[in-house]
């Protein structure tokens, strides 16, 4: 199955939320397949709300617009931006806000990260500067990925633009410094990583951006890069990767520092996704 998550058939169980397989479209739509469909985005990465509607794949569930509303205000990772088409008028040295609208040609939609199409970094991201270095970029993947990232060299978008970082652990996660130093973990992030990740990868973004990179931040706070000029982060700019079901420090201030089990390999495809 394509990237598009068809919602519905999956092999007898039951079938996908509603909310989650308009969720799944407008992903697809808006991150992989908006060319393909007709549909051009800006150089934000917006389209606007009607031809989203209008579009065949959201049109075979007949979503509202009010629907569409609700999964960008609620979705549990932040996936979406709307925002009006015209700008607020400037009145009186200040910001008039838009009379509520519920046309949706008066609204244009983005998701705010993990696109393969081609979106302009100054468009979609805030810069990352030294002024504003976040303390923690953390990468989650899987024992059988972690094989291919050594391999490779490093992380790699892997068919998307960047490869992408959360800016701390989701609820539940605990780093093992955080265990030995008793540090002050950081409010749990909503996006940014799997649940599933086994393995974290702490990322000295200072010294990646002193060696040339460029980070930004989306809107739903997901740090992103493209990599060095070959689309790699290379394992050299990884302060600590660590397995979180017991082999503990696997890499320590860019060095591999204990080898992976075999069996890890065996695991399945891993893809080392950004």
């Amino acid at each position: 199955m394509g990237r598009g998550g068809r919602g519905g058939g999956r092999g007898g169980r039951e079938p996908l939320p509603r909310s989650v397989q308009v969720s799944k479209k407008l992903s697809y739509l808006l991150r992989h397949g908006a060319e393909k469909e007709g549909l051009e985005l800006d150089a934000s990465g917006f389209v606007n709300v009607q031809e989203i509607l209008d579009n065949r794949n959201i049109r075979s569930l007949k979503v509202s617009f009010d629907e569409v509303r609700d999964i960008v205000r609620e979705n549990d990772k932040q996936r979406f931006s709307m925002v009006p088409v015209v700008a607020p008028a400037e009145v009186d040295g200040g910001d008039q806000p838009p009379l509520p609208s519920n046309d949706p040609k008066d609204w244009k939609i983005r998701a705010n990260q993990g696109h393969s199409l081609k979106v302009e970094s100054e468009g979609l991201l805030q810069p990352i500067t030294v002024d504003n270095i976040p303390e923690t970029a953390v990468h989650g993947t899987t024992h059988a990925a972690w094989p291919l990232i050594v391999a490779s060299g490093g992380l790699k978008p892997m068919g998307r633009n960047h490869v992408h970082f959360a800016s701390g652990l989701p609820v539940g996660f605990m780093s093992i410094q955080d265990l030995n130093e008793d540090t002050a973990a950081a409010p749990p992030v909503i996006s940014g990583m799997r649940k599933s990740s086994t393995i974290l990868m702490f990322l000295d973004v200072r010294k990646a951006m002193e060696a040339g990179m460029k980070f930004g931040t989306s809107d739903n706070g997901v740090i992103l890069t493209e990599g060095n000029d070959k689309g790699v982060v290379p394992l050299d700019f990884f302060k600590r990767v660590e397995d979180r079901t017991g082999m503990g420090v696997l890499v320590e201030d860019g060095r591999v520092v204990k080898e992976a089990p075999k069996e890890w390999a065996g695991k399945g495809k891993g893809k080392g996704k950004g």
